[in-house]
């Protein structure tokens, strides 16, 4: 997950992640820019944060990751 140290989304992400008991690498754009080109790059152009992957599947930010959730199509992707 891309994200930034200040972002709300980004920390309501990582808590619906946690709470499945999901280990999540997360990159800081904020403390590296220059990864920055690298999310927007495998976001399709996306350039805020968070940018979420589950392994190289581009989910989007945090809305899509709640989506997914509502309708229940997140466990599988994680292998929950």
């Amino acid at each position: 997950m891309y994200t930034t140290r200040v972002c709300p989304y980004c920390q309501m992400a990582q808590r619906l992640l946690e709470n499945k008991g999901v280990a999540i690498e997360k990159i800081r754009v904020d403390e590296e820019p220059a990864r920055r080109h690298e999310m927007s790059a495998r976001a399709r152009g996306a350039n805020t944060v968070p940018q979420i992957f589950i392994d190289d599947l581009h989910i989007g930010g945090y809305r899509e990751l709640a989506q997914l959730e509502v309708k229940g199509e997140l466990d599988p992707l994680l292998g929950l």
